[in-house]
């Protein structure tokens, strides 16, 4: 979409970080008429010290003024605590661990935005994502940044061809390190600021310490593959699949060591390797550890994903493809079967680690993003 003498309303989420500001200079550039819109999604604790809205905006403000592009500030809060943040918190008490990025894509940044951009007159929205949209045989498709470092294809994937049609990612052709080069010349203040790593609403705190606030704690037995019980856990919902750190039994040095168990009787057991969470029993309230990276229990050849999305608006025709459990793991291969329009099965070449139950499974092609779904069980 090329901008002409009328030029066309592009609406671009300032977030207050370096992409969105460089993809609005972008627009501006090509001679769009380009508008900033800063979305607040979270106030339960705007006076907490990890919450950084207030100073992100203060930064998207000033991104606005260096532009000369009009800024409007708009909260989303409620929307996000209905539609992302209650459903994060039903996953976590299921035992499972879901990814409120992937969420908040669909139903914030590409629904309730959208939205508001269209009441605004916007023809276009566009965000600093690292990702690219193709329009080919009539059909939008998503492509993976060329970034491969920066690709954020993964956290798009249930984003419909309705809203692919309206999206623009100025970004997603460049490399971060020319994005950043690009602020710098502009003359932004945000050139050099850090990128955010934290859960779009949580920011940086303490993770257990915030889910405390929501989630009750329920303490269980930490068992071994042996049965042999190590300790106890505050609660399954606080643990992940393939977690190293913070289950709390770094004092134990091998699966013989809680009981007393004989020299003999452990030998073998790799007794200097790390624990890791491997399995949650929520029948018995049980959070399963074992020992070593590569302990089969963290290995799956095989998963099955519910509540599929598919970007054609149908999934695939079964078969080899690719895909990625985790955010920035490499393409997998692996091979398609059983897609319907709400689940699908995946047979994989090579041994998968720690595939989560509540984490996304996106499947591509190649560059191309097919959708995905969500991780119900994998063995």
């Amino acid at each position: 979409m090329k901008a002409n003498g009328n030029s066309a309303r592009v609406v671009v989420g300032l977030s207050g970080g370096v992409d969105s500001a460089v993809s609005a200079w972008l627009l501006k550039e090509q001679g769009f008429e380009v508008v900033g819109l800063f979305m607040k999604n979270w106030e339960d604790d705007d006076d907490d010290e990890h919450c950084t809205s207030r100073q992100d905006f203060l930064d998207a403000a000033s991104v606005a003024d260096v532009l000369g592009i009009e800024i409007e500030h708009v909260n989303f809060a409620a929307e996000y605590k209905d539609r992302v943040f209650a459903e994060f918190l039903r996953e976590y008490d299921a035992g499972r661990t879901p990814n409120p990025d992937v969420l908040c894509n669909a139903e914030i940044k590409f629904k309730a935005f959208l939205d508001h951009a269209i009441r605004l007159g916007a023809e276009k929205i566009a965000t600093g994502h690292y990702a690219r949209v193709r329009q080919r045989d009539g059909e939008f498709e998503l492509l993976k940044g060329l970034d491969a470092s920066k690709d954020q294809s993964y956290f798009l994937h249930r984003l419909t061809q309705a809203q692919l049609a309206r999206t623009l990612f100025p970004v997603g052709e460049l490399p971060k390190t020319e994005v950043r080069r690009l602020a710098a010349q502009i003359g932004l203040a945000n050139a050099a600021k850090k990128d955010s790593t934290g859960i779009c609403f949580i920011g940086e705190r303490p993770f257990r310490e915030f889910l405390n606030r929501y989630l009750a704690n329920k303490p269980g037995p930490i068992k071994d593959d042996r049965g042999r019980t190590l300790g106890e856990h505050v609660g399954l919902s606080f643990y992940t699949l393939g977690q190293r750190k913070g289950i709390g039994i770094g004092g134990v040095k091998d699966r013989g060591a809680a009981r007393g168990t004989s020299g003999s009787a452990a030998r073998g057991a790799g007794h200097h390797a790390p624990w890791f969470a491997a399995r949650k029993e929520m029948a018995t309230n049980t959070l399963r550890v074992v020992q070593g990276h590569d302990h089969p229990w963290l290995q799956s050849m095989q998963l099955e994903a519910d509540d599929a999305s598919w970007i054609a608006g149908q999934p695939p025709t079964a078969g080899a493809l690719a895909a990625k459990t985790r955010y920035r793991q490499a393409d997998a291969p692996c091979q398609l079967s059983h897609a319907g329009s709400a689940e699908f099965t995946l047979q994989f070449s090579l041994p998968q680690w720690a595939a989560t139950p509540g984490q996304s499974a996106v499947l591509y092609d190649g560059e191309v993003c097919l959708g995905g779904g969500v991780i119900a069980a994998a063995s």
